[in-house]
């Protein structure tokens, strides 16, 4: 297993939010010792000069194989948190999105290719689900938020 430590410098993230009816498509995070505490949209980091919506879409393809549709509706949030014992900052971008093929729905558990290597998995899992299981959603507030929002606005349209 990969120890992970936060960047010592802010770090810009995108992640999608996919909806599948009042699940969302999540992956689970780790601690050292291969614990899971809690779950994260898919995404990953946006390199220097890329905007963040080409390195959404760059992460969808290289470690899912497929292409998925942003949504116009996005938010950011700042991200500012421990992780044994070490700072992270992250400015984080949040687009709601679909995939382009169906068949990504009917999967139950979707295993992909890290950037980084190995593999990730992720699960369609309900806000009720996670707090059922006392899983924390990252980055930190994202939970509450989307709780706020109507089930008519999970599927484009997001309220602050």
């Amino acid at each position: 297993m990969t120890i992970w430590r936060p960047a010592n410098s802010i770090t810009v993230k995108a992640l999608a939010l996919i909806w599948q009816d009042d699940a969302l498509l999540l992956r689970n995070i780790h601690d050292d010792s291969g614990r899971v505490t809690g779950m994260r949209p898919i995404g990953g980091t946006v390199e220097f000069g890329e905007p963040w919506r080409d390195a959404l879409l760059r992460e969808f393809l290289d470690e899912l194989g497929t292409r998925i549709t942003l949504l116009d509706d996005y938010f950011v949030m700042e991200n500012i948190f421990e992780h044994h014992g070490v700072t992270g900052h992250e400015v984080v971008f949040l687009c709601p999105a679909h995939f382009q093929d169906n068949s990504y729905y009917r999967m139950d558990t979707i295993v992909y290719d890290l950037s980084e290597g190995g593999t990730g998995t992720a699960k369609w899992v309900t806000l009720d689900e996670l707090a059922a299981k006392q899983l924390e959603l990252y980055p930190s507030g994202l939970e509450a938020r989307l709780r706020r929002v109507s089930s008519r606005h999970r599927t484009g349209r997001f309220v602050s």
